[in-house]
């Protein structure tokens, strides 16, 4: 069987890689990609395997991932992509929105998670969005993750004082502010910006901005639950 050849990354476009068995709904997505001015397909890939195979070749800035893939679960995929690609962005698509499931997917490195039903907009826009340092997620999604910091960890029972810099940090991170942007408004370097924030996460006991991101919202923002996403 020939080959087929990895395509070629356009700097001007966002590249993206689609990784989901459900024959279909991968060429929908190829084909919604190809049809987006500004975006490309790098690759699309059935299989959990297959994508640990491919994707460092072609080095997507994104990745659309299914959770529940055969074998390799998307869980386990994104871990392993994780550590050998640290800088790809991954947004997870999904039919199933259980608790659980999303912090074992945002603690396995995830940026997003989306629900299948979103629209190909919201699928578009979610993909530029953390593009630009957000941390897109379905509004029902977005409530889980909130309720579930309102109720269990540190924040359940105390305020974690971050400190006036980090908690101006942490609040512009919550609006959807890119590291260089937090800089650039604060008159810091990127360098002090991405310090705070390895100690935010220290002092807030996450692993990631999405989670940084709910508890400020659970612990500080309440109001912000209402909202239809967090960017």
């Amino acid at each position: 069987m020939a080959i087929r050849p990895e395509k070629k990354h356009n700097p001007m476009m966002i590249s993206v890689a689609v990784v989901e068995d459900n024959p279909g709904l991968r060429r929908s997505l190829e084909l919604m990609l190809a049809e987006s001015p500004g975006f490309q397909c790098v690759a699309a890939c059935g299989s959990g395997e297959e994508a640990l195979q491919k994707l460092p070749r072609c080095t997507p800035d994104v990745v659309l991932m299914d959770i529940h893939l055969p074998n390799l679960s998307g869980i386990e995929c994104t871990a392993q992509l994780k550590q050998l690609m640290p800088k790809v962005l991954i947004v997870m698509i999904t039919i199933y929105n259980e608790t659980d499931k999303i912090f074992k997917v945002l603690r396995a490195g995830a940026s997003g998670y989306l629900l299948k039903r979103s629209s190909p907009d919201e699928i578009l826009h979610a993909i530029a969005d953390v593009m630009k340092g957000g941390a897109p997620m379905s509004p029902e999604i977005a409530r889980q993750v909130v309720e579930f910091f309102k109720a269990t960890g540190p924040g359940a029972t105390e305020k974690v004082e971050l400190g006036r810099r980090k908690e101006e940090i942490l609040s512009l991170l919550a609006q959807g502010y890119a590291n260089k942007e937090i800089a650039q408004t604060l008159s810091i370097s990127l360098d002090t910006v991405r310090t705070h924030l390895r100690q935010i996460y220290e002092m807030l006991h996450v692993r990631s901005r999405t989670e940084a991101v709910a508890r400020f919202i659970a612990d500080r923002q309440p109001d912000l639950a209402a909202r239809p996403s967090i960017r």
